[in-house]
């Protein structure tokens, strides 16, 4: 069983296989529909598409930040259309590091699904070992009858009351809880904000950029990973994390690569700074935390 990240040859080695499922992640924020566009015109074998917006989110109201998570029946109801049930290896991958195919990771094992895991290197990878591509047309077969049982584990989520109330507590400034922001450093200072409408950060909330855990477009060894999360937490357990980002979803990278790393029991702040600014009320950091 994959449950962390497979390399493009041990993919390459399974696919066709009876239980694996494997689902295209590409997506661009400032272009929404260029990964199904990409997706029809040229991917994995068999692999089938998920849309970021569509299928791995929930509606956004006027409290949600821009990525809220999905009801638990409507995404059960996406995964078992894509044939997906308590025996499928799932392999999730997208242009290359692994930011939304790590949303589907996450959504999975939330779900109650740990047989999942995302392609180290993403598409970019798989194409420069001369791996096989689908193009044109999809041939991807009827998927198989399935039924997927939802069976969300809430603890891995925290929400913005609970951030509310850890600030206000001093846990944040403590560190009793360690708030890890994956946005690029000149976002999370609040000097370069492309995506939402206030700048900065959650005041105690620590930088953690998600690109900060690749080489070369690929995870590192999880040894490195250990080392460099291990100095943020400063010999607290892992069970004291919580990941947040803009909006839900590359905070999943950095998720991913504390369980490569060997540190499970993190949790996802699945509104992250797209929910927090939607109350003027709620206190805005800048520079550094």
């Amino acid at each position: 069983m994959f449950n962390t990240l497979i390399t493009p040859r041990q993919l390459a080695a399974r696919l066709g296989g009876p239980a694996l499922v494997v689902i295209d992640c590409r997506f661009d924020l400032g272009r929404p529909d260029w990964g199904e566009r990409e997706y029809l015109r040229a991917r994995i074998p068999q692999a089938r598409y998920a849309h970021l917006d569509r299928d791995l989110s929930g509606a956004i109201t006027s409290c949600t930040g821009r990525h809220p998570l999905p009801s638990p029946q409507a995404l059960a109801e996406r995964l078992s259309h894509w044939g997906i049930d308590e025996r499928s290896q799932v392999i999730a991958y997208d242009q290359g590091p692994g930011a939304y195919a790590a949303r589907l990771w996450w959504l999975l094992r939330w779900m109650g699904h740990p047989q999942v895991a995302v392609l180290d290197g993403g598409l970019g990878a798989w194409q420069a070992q001369g791996l096989p591509m689908e193009e044109g047309a999809s041939s991807v077969p009827a998927p198989r009858l399935a039924r997927f049982e939802a069976r969300p584990d809430e603890g891995q989520v925290a929400h913005t009351a609970e951030i509310e109330r850890a600030l206000a507590q001093g846990a944040l400034a403590r560190r009793e809880w360690v708030l890890v922001d994956a946005r690029a450093a000149d976002r999370f200072a609040g000097r370069n904000e492309t995506l939402d409408p206030v700048a900065g950060h959650v005041p105690g909330a620590c930088n953690h950029p998600f690109a900060d855990n690749l080489s070369e477009g690929r995870f590192l060894p999880a040894a490195a990973l250990r080392e460099r999360f291990e100095r943020l937490l400063a010999g607290r357990p892992a069970e004291a994390v919580i990941c947040m980002c803009g909006s839900g979803v590359t905070a999943c990278h950095n998720l991913l690569a504390l369980e490569v790393a060997g540190l499970s029991g993190a949790r996802l702040y699945a509104g992250s700074w797209s929910e927090w600014i939607r109350d003027p009320q709620r206190p805005v950091a800048k520079n550094s935390s």
